[in-house]
């Protein structure tokens, strides 16, 4: 490296992506500065004081023992003492009946084995059925990308039951949307990660602490290693400048940049690459991002006067509902303070249409079939939280079209979970991007480095599978 020369670099977008990008270019001596539109850090995995509540909410996101990349961007940081970890997986019916599934000690794939066959949750056919189809999920190749899961699932000869109980739970806590909407290639990377891989791999870490608390400690690591995060700047426009530099338009003056990483949701980086200078290759790269959708998701905030439950987080079945988490339980409030759960509906398309109140009382009513105490208790505030841009959809054939970190801009590079990362729309994957596109400045500019974290090591038996 030329220490001499300092080499520029703007990033936009203080998501998960700008945020590993940010900090892994800064490690490399480069000048760096996040521009971020919001007045926090954490993009679409963010909190906010709500202004009618007065509480600080966000759309629970989690962390799996197989996110690789987004734990060392957590350890890396010094936030991992921010979540709590979870061995257990709880999959609860109607009426309270639970199903537990926790590591045995038998190497992999068989470490959930005895939770498996005493699942309450599955009878035989359903347990025969599902064991049949995770067996095509053993083995590291590729899956066909052209197909969704639900042309898989009717070819393994899946049961209503098995459908219903684990496929479409994992699948809507994971990627957010239907099976028709989920891409064969996705939803194996999904199955074998977390239940085949590795003990470690369903791992359950959730925050602590609010998501932007949570992230903000990835921006003061940024400060630490000289660079700089600017608040409410939005970049409007993008244009070559003279000695191959870029300018950057913002809200907050303009920047010049040697390089610029566009660490943003598809939408917003469509519309900024607009500006560029136009070739065939960017032409195409416009296109192929009018074929990316968007997949909603909606949280319903909960504060009663009294503890509803002992569970900390529970997979909710046959509900619309398909997850809980009792944060105050969670956050280690006192008792006293009663409960805060937070539900989660994924893949909401007919809750963006919704009224509030409809949606409060239809979870209200599923929650308190879960756990009695609900009738008792009084529901002292309430929140109801829509994120129609929540991730993108995995849809058959779109990996082809996702793009790489380099684009056809010399020094303008791409990050997001929606690039070409090899994982589904997850915060793995956001963080995957942006090491990708930090290791790609740092071998343009010439001080090199490597980033990205290799995913989690198969162990046990699945070593021999790849």
């Amino acid at each position: 490296m030329n220490h001499n020369v300092t080499t520029t670099v703007t990033v936009v977008g203080a998501g998960v992506a700008g945020l590993a990008a940010s900090a892994a270019l800064a490690s490399a001596g480069l000048d760096v500065e996040l521009l971020e539109r919001k007045p926090y850090v954490g993009g679409r995995a963010s909190s906010y004081e709500h202004p009618a509540l007065h509480e600080v909410v966000d759309c629970q996101h989690v962390l799996l023992g197989c996110c690789a990349n987004l734990i060392h961007l957590l350890n890396e940081s010094g936030a991992a003492d921010k979540v709590r970890w979870y061995d257990e997986l709880v999959f609860l019916e109607q009426g309270g009946r639970r199903s537990v599934f926790r590591p045995n000690g038998l190497p992999a794939p068989f470490h959930f084995s005895d939770s498996f066959l005493r699942a309450s949750m599955l009878g035989l056919h359903d347990k025969l059925a599902i064991a049949r189809g995770m067996t095509e999920f053993l083995s590291a190749a590729e899956r066909d990308d052209e197909i969704g899961l639900d042309q898989w699932l009717k070819r393994t000869k899946q049961t209503p039951l098995a459908v219903k109980h684990f496929w479409e739970p994992v699948v809507l806590c994971t990627l957010n949307d239907s099976f028709a909407n989920c891409s064969l290639r996705a939803s194996a990377k999904v199955f074998r990660e977390l239940f085949l891989k590795s003990p470690l791999g369903a791992r359950l870490g959730i925050p602590t602490v609010p998501l932007s608390d949570l992230y903000s400690a990835a921006a003061r690591l940024l400060g630490a290693r000289g660079g700089t995060v600017s608040f409410r700047t939005g970049v409007d426009s993008i244009e070559a400048a003279a000695g191959g530099k870029w300018l950057l338009k913002s809200s907050a003056g303009d920047r010049l940049a040697d390089s610029v990483v566009l660490a943003l949701p598809f939408e917003q980086t469509q519309k900024l690459i607009s500006t560029l200078p136009r070739s065939d290759a960017g032409v195409a790269l416009e296109r192929d991002i009018t074929r990316f959708v968007h997949a909603p998701y909606t949280t319903v905030h909960l504060w009663f006067d009294r503890q509803i439950t002992d569970l900390d987080h529970a997979a909710l079945l046959g509900t619309t509902i398909q997850w809980m988490f009792h944060k105050s339980r969670i956050r280690s409030y006192p008792k006293g303070r009663g409960s805060y759960v937070e539900l989660v509906i994924a893949a909401s398309h007919a809750q963006l249409k919704m009224e509030r109140e409809e949606i409060l009382n239809g979870a209200l009513a599923e929650l308190a079939s879960f756990f009695p105490e609900v009738k008792r208790a009084t529901v002292v505030k309430s929140g109801i939280l829509k994120e129609a841009r929540a991730t993108f959809s995995v849809l058959p054939g779109l990996d082809k079209l996702r793009p790489s970190a380099v684009s056809s801009w010399p020094g303008i590079y791409l990050a997001g979970d929606w690039t070409a990362t090899g994982w589904p729309a997850t915060m793995e994957s956001a963080a995957r991007s942006g090491y990708l596109a930090a290791e790609a400045v740092a071998r343009d500019v010439g001080v090199g480095g490597r980033f990205l974290q290799d995913d989690l090591a198969a162990s046990g038996l699945m070593k021999v599978f790849g």
